[in-house]
């Protein structure tokens, strides 16, 4: 969590400025939140200089799609668009970089509430100086959490708790993000799997339909899969599918 928050802290500021001639004396400006976060993460007084800076951009920026993809609702969206990309027949339409870029953007919007409460929490009073860092952190943390567990099966919990050889916790809240973490990621695979199947459903049925008709007029050599193809797709735009999908999807997040 401290990584999420010191490269949330780092794109959400500008450039750092560069150094003003020695000649002219200027006051120098209030501290802001990336000034204190990197004082804080050199523990000196002191920011680290800009080479040392941009180094530690990058490793960050190296974890963040880690982040994104296990902590967020991002796992079970690009299953099930993918899944139904296979359902439909369809190789490679849409594209790879449809569907992640469709899958970002539907995360951010499910995430928004949590983005909203963290901003709220933790991110505006840690840029006014109210609260230190570790603070920030903790509330970021909070309410990922909170996201995280709700989405998580008890049985997913149990079984890396019993893994952990962890004590019995007392509520949701003392779930540590260790178990938290490998247990959210089962139940994400395991809902998009569900929806995955009853997508595939109706589509394997115009498949079984196809099959059937041809065999029955002799039509043996010619492919299936090219005969159902257009009419799996003329149903799923007859039935309106993406918005469909996009609106099962952000509401299999409602709880």
């Amino acid at each position: 969590m401290t990584v999420a928050l010191i490269v949330t802290l780092l794109l959400a500021h500008p450039a750092f400025a560069q150094a003003l001639p020695s000649a002219a004396p200027v006051t120098a400006p209030p501290a802001g939140g990336i000034d204190r976060a990197m004082r804080t993460i050199g523990g000196t007084g002191q920011p680290l200089s800009l080479s040392l800076q941009i180094l530690l951009l990058m490793s960050l920026l190296t974890v963040l799609p880690s982040l994104v993809l296990m902590m967020t609702s991002f796992t079970r969206i690009i299953i099930v668009l993918s899944i139904l990309r296979q359902a439909l027949g369809l190789q490679q339409t849409p594209p790879n970089q449809v569907l992640v870029g469709l899958a970002l953007f539907l995360s951010l919007f499910v995430m928004r509430p949590a983005i909203d409460q963290i901003n709220q929490t933790a991110y505006r009073p840690y840029g006014a100086g109210q609260i230190p860092i570790e603070e920030a952190i903790s509330r970021s943390g909070t309410v990922l959490h909170g996201f995280m567990i709700r989405q998580t099966r008890q049985t997913d919990l149990k079984l890396f708790a019993d893994m952990a050889k962890a004590p019995k916790f007392a509520s949701p809240a003392d779930v540590p993000f260790t178990i938290l973490l490998p247990a959210f990621v089962t139940s994400e695979l395991k809902t998009a799997f569900q929806i995955g199947f009853l997508i595939f459903l109706p589509f394997l049925v115009i498949d079984l339909v196809v099959a059937s008709t041809l065999m029955a007029l002799g039509m043996m050599m010619l492919s299936p899969s090219i005969i159902s193809m257009p009419f799996k797709l003329l149903l799923f735009v007859l039935v309106d599918g993406w918005a469909l999908t996009m609106g099962s999807l952000a509401g299999s997040f409602q709880t």
